[in-house]
């Protein structure tokens, strides 16, 4: 099943850099497939992709200083 990305402006809204949101992404990304590995699944659709739609969706967050 094909995602339509989350444009950036959305998933920062306006409290965080996007350098912040790229690591946020990133780390998010391996907890997706660590997730997978370890229940031996196999991964369905792009990690990476995965992890931008969770912060669009707000089930993922920035954490600020």
């Amino acid at each position: 099943m094909k995602h339509v990305l989350p444009s950036v402006d959305d998933m920062i809204n306006g409290k965080a850099c996007r350098f912040a949101l790229v690591i946020a992404v990133a780390k998010r990304a391996r907890d997706i497939i660590s997730d997978h590995e370890m229940r031996g699944e196999p991964i369905e659709e792009n990690a990476v992709s995965a992890a931008a739609i969770d912060f669009k969706n707000r089930i993922c967050t920035i954490a600020e200083d």
